[in-house]
């Protein structure tokens, strides 16, 4: 098992509405599939070592920032960056106007029509998922499904916040 990687993910949205059933879905089979399948690592900084992994994570908004908050597998602090949100504000909201669009499509359309717009939701998905680790780089390591999973769950955040 490698240490590149996360073995916890909490959302920190004790200050959020609750979700809706759509919402907690996404939410949940993210964080399924994060803790199924990720790659995560810290660069060391200024000549010295990152904490090794694996790391904990907690994901939040506050002050109208995204938070991570990365712990060691002890809960030892390891990193915390602050993102500006504006970068991901226009990817959320077409992210969560495809996936209303994508409910509904499910109830009422033939497949052929629901996976057209499935796969304009994963298109927007990756653009997230890039935005996510352009933000990151030089703080965090992770690849494109990590990123993709992750903007799942800011989408989450984001929606609430």
């Amino acid at each position: 098992m490698t240490l590149a990687r996360l073995i916890h993910v909490e959302l920190d949205d004790s200050n959020l509405p609750p979700p809706t059933p759509e919402i907690e879905q996404e939410r949940k089979v993210a964080l399924f599939d994060l803790m199924e399948d990720n790659s995560f690592a810290l660069p060391g900084r200024d000549d010295r070592p990152a904490p090794d992994g694996p790391y904990r994570l907690v994901l939040s908004i506050r002050e109208k920032r995204l938070v991570f908050d990365v712990r060691t597998e002890t809960g030892d602090p390891a990193a915390e960056f602050h993102l500006s949100l504006s970068p991901f504000r226009q990817a959320v909201k077409d992210y969560w106007q495809i996936c209303e669009s994508y409910f509904d499509a499910v109830k009422r359309l033939p497949p052929s029509q629901i996976e057209a717009i499935d796969m304009a939701r994963r298109g927007i998905h990756n653009e997230g998922a890039r935005i996510l680790q352009e933000r990151l780089d030089g703080k965090a390591e992770l690849d494109i499904d990590t990123a993709r999973r992750l903007f799942t769950l800011v989408c989450v955040l984001h929606f609430g916040g």
